[in-house]
């Protein structure tokens, strides 16, 4: 009655082959290895080290660049001077509130920081920081 323990092997293997799994794993990890670096672009800026502490920033916040030919960036979209006024303008326009971060290269004079500072204050964007690497340890 019921159920028979006989020694024969009519039984089905009940194993899960985790073979191709594992295989699509790692076809899937090579993938993201080689792309994830790809997807970290920016603008190639070599800023000036610091030992101020580390900001938090907001969601609010733009970042604006000087490259080492003086390019004006604003986050990694290239724009001419008088572009770069009206579109600081329309951010303060759109958000009152919105920081403005200052990334410059460090060979760039500081004139030319100072003017990229000055045109976000002429917009009306009263909250401009300077972006720095921090010091190493010695």
């Amino acid at each position: 009655m019921g159920m028979s323990s006989g020694g024969g092997d009519s039984g089905m293997l009940s194993e899960i082959n985790v073979t191709p799994f594992v295989d699509v794993m790692l076809v899937l990890l090579i993938i993201f290895m080689v792309t994830t670096p790809m997807m970290v672009q920016g603008v190639d800026i070599d800023l000036p080290n610091s030992e101020a502490p580390p900001l938090t920033g907001g969601e609010d916040q733009v970042v604006l660049g000087i490259d080492k030919a003086g390019n004006l960036y604003l986050d990694e979209t290239t724009y001419s001077g008088d572009e770069m006024a009206r579109k600081l303008a329309a951010i303060h326009e759109a958000n009152p509130d919105a920081a403005v971060f200052v990334k410059a290269d460090g060979t760039i004079s500081y004139q030319r920081v100072m003017d990229l500072m000055s045109m976000a204050k002429a917009a009306g964007i009263g909250r401009v920081g300077l972006v720095t690497m921090p010091m190493e340890a010695p």
